[in-house]
């Protein structure tokens, strides 16, 4: 019994050397790599030998470490299996935790997974949807027909976001039964189709024609510059929204003229991790430049609008800010130009490139689309240097009918010959 003294412990830790020093009858003190020093209580039960951990040394100081192992000592005697009694507890706190507990430590772990975005939108649903009517509820208590009362609610919103708050739910829940801190989910008996009203009819892309881009690509300044430029690039790149929205400077290239989009920034690259490349023409090189003067030294290609040069903070602008600006060029466009959304750019970049010519495989990896099959699976050429050639000619087009002009394609021009 007490072999050690406080001096001795400190002398040990401080050579670095990891291993073990016991103080007798079970108590023992373990050095581990990274200098952590445990404080462990071993006993035998049963003929099995068992430990318990007591806490951190020096947190716990060696006096108390010896009272506390001699609690432990007594109870092993009268027959206490102490590992197990604070298993059992340490399980039983985490089935007192609330449904708000639970969703932050959901949301910790699925940060190893889910991409940055992805996070944003279920903290965004399970803040405005989910925390406000069960969030102070016990997790274990929560029943279906609370799950039911959260997607009725959610359905006056829409029926897509009750459908996303359903997804969220079921993630959480699924997590409270690995966690051990639930033992049936309450979402598992549910279905979309009895909840939520049918969805909506899927409305058609719209693929701006010649005669409306001639319409459209004047009027543009109307909607301010960096809308404008906004709207070009992406007519210009056939990159979806969301990845314009999150660019950042550092992603652009001049000197190569490439643009490189992380990862985690695209739909195709979450599944693949792979960054993708969209090289540039020198016209939308030309349309980057102008953004990056309007930006006001952000890290952002499109910073918010309230930003200005001085300003301490720092975030990107919202896609709700060019869908607005969007419906304004619509109104004043009238009848000359059907309406359209960002995402219908990018459809009507796809549908030019056909018309341009451009080959299947090279237009579909313009768009950044999995090839699919054998070719995805053998053929790693990514056509940089096709997709490249493929645009210029998209962009010349561009920049004819913003000037009212006609463009020919090569198929047309070598049939009027």
């Amino acid at each position: 019994m007490e072999k050690l003294t406080t001096v001795a412990l400190r002398k040990w830790i401080k050579a670095g050397i990891p291993g073990s020093l016991s103080d007798g009858s079970g108590l023992t003190f373990t050095l581990s790599k990274n200098s952590t020093v445990a404080v462990i209580f071993r006993y035998s039960l049963a003929a099995k030998r068992k430990e318990l951990t007591l806490g951190r040394y020096p947190d716990l100081s060696l006096s108390d470490a010896r009272k506390l192992a001699a609690e432990k000592r007594v109870a092993v005697q009268q027959g206490v299996d102490v590992a197990r009694e604070r298993h059992k507890a340490l399980h039983e706190a985490a089935r007192a935790w609330s449904v708000r507990r639970l969703s932050e430590d959901y949301l910790v772990r699925a940060e190893r997974f889910l991409a940055p975005a992805t996070i944003r939108a279920r903290r965004q649903q399970l803040r405005d949807y989910v925390l406000p009517k069960i969030g102070h509820l016990a997790a274990r208590d929560v029943t279906t027909a609370d799950i039911v009362f959260i997607e009725e609610s959610a359905n006056k919103k829409s029926v897509h976001v009750a459908r996303l708050v359903l997804i969220c739910l079921r993630e959480v829940f699924a997590h409270g039964i690995g966690r051990h801190v639930i033992d049936a989910d309450p979402c598992a008996q549910l279905r979309a189709r009895s909840l939520l009203d049918p969805r909506p009819e899927t409305r058609p892309r719209v693929n701006l024609s010649d005669d409306e881009l001639r319409v459209m690509l004047p009027a543009l300044p109307t909607i301010g510059r960096s809308n404008a430029l906004a709207v070009k690039i992406l007519l210009g790149t056939g990159v979806r929204i969301s990845e314009l929205i999150l660019a950042e400077w550092t992603e652009i290239d001049f000197e190569r003229q490439e643009w490189t989009v992380p990862w985690a920034h695209s739909k195709g690259g979450k599944r693949t991790r792979t960054d993708f490349v969209v090289p540039l023409t020198q016209q939308v090189c030309g349309w980057f430049r102008e953004l990056k003067q309007l930006a006001f030294e952000s890290r952002f290609v499109l910073p918010i609008r309230k930003r200005f040069k001085g300003r301490d903070d720092d975030a990107h602008m919202t896609e709700t800010t060019l869908n607005a600006a969007l419906n304004v060029l619509h109104k004043s466009l009238g009848d000359r130009c059907r309406r359209f959304t960002p995402h219908d750019l990018r459809s009507t970049a796809r549908s030019h490139l056909s018309a341009l010519g451009v080959d299947l495989l090279v237009a579909e990896r313009c768009l950044n689309h999995s090839l699919g099959g054998l070719v995805a699976t053998y053929d790693k050429h990514d056509f940089i240097r096709e997709r490249r050639s493929a645009l210029t000619r998209w962009s010349d087009k561009i920049r004819a009918l913003e000037k009212g002009e006609r463009f020919l394609s090569l198929q047309l021009v070598a049939a009027a010959r």
